[in-house]
């Protein structure tokens, strides 16, 4: 494994109703940080791959949601870690973007980006968008249950969506991972 490829909301950072408008709204999931770091020191790249049509929709500027993803670097810098790169697709859900998770375009991007081949790669997702667009560019799909991901599992997994990792969080995601290696 080469690369993870993360989604934020739910994963990263604690899952909101409605959007995180701005950057004192941005809670990092307990333990999330440090798993980023653990990815880090094993050497291995990440990225956010993650939709944010809060900005497609109107409701905050791509200058706020700059804002937002710097109080992510900050909080991750301060436990030792940091995100390779950051992508995000801001296009409204009704758009069909080729970048919108479920398509696998974030996914691809970073794959190109890193020079990684997609089977060593993996997307941790906490909703099915997650899931599909990682089967849709060939990576090894991993849930976990904070987020969204507690819900999903408790409707079941859609049938497209035939082998896919459980873990509790990212922090026992990467655990799991870093011990398979």
């Amino acid at each position: 494994m080469k690369l993870v490829m993360l989604d934020r909301d739910g994963v990263l950072t604690e899952e909101r109703d409605g959007y995180v408008k701005h950057p004192g709204e941005l809670q990092v999931i307990d333990g999330a940080a440090a798993a980023v770091a653990q990815l880090n020191v094993a050497g291995i790249k990440t990225a956010l791959v993650s939709n944010q049509s809060v900005v497609g929709r109107g409701i905050i500027s791509a200058s706020m949601l700059e804002r937002i993803h710097e109080k992510l670097r900050a909080e991750l810098a301060a436990a030792g870690a940091r995100l390779d790169l950051l992508l995000t697709c801001t296009d409204a859900p009704n758009s069909l973007s080729e970048r919108r998770k479920p398509a696998p375009g974030m996914l691809r991007e970073a794959l190109a980006h890193f020079r990684v081949s997609a089977h060593e790669a993996v997307m941790i997702g906490d909703q099915v968008t997650d899931l599909r667009a990682a089967v849709a560019a060939g990576v090894r799909p991993v849930l976990v249950r904070t987020g969204k991901g507690a819900e999903l599992l408790a409707k079941g997994l859609p049938q497209d969506i035939l082998t896919v990792r459980v873990y509790a969080s990212l922090t026992s995601a990467v655990e799991a991972l870093l011990s398979d290696r």
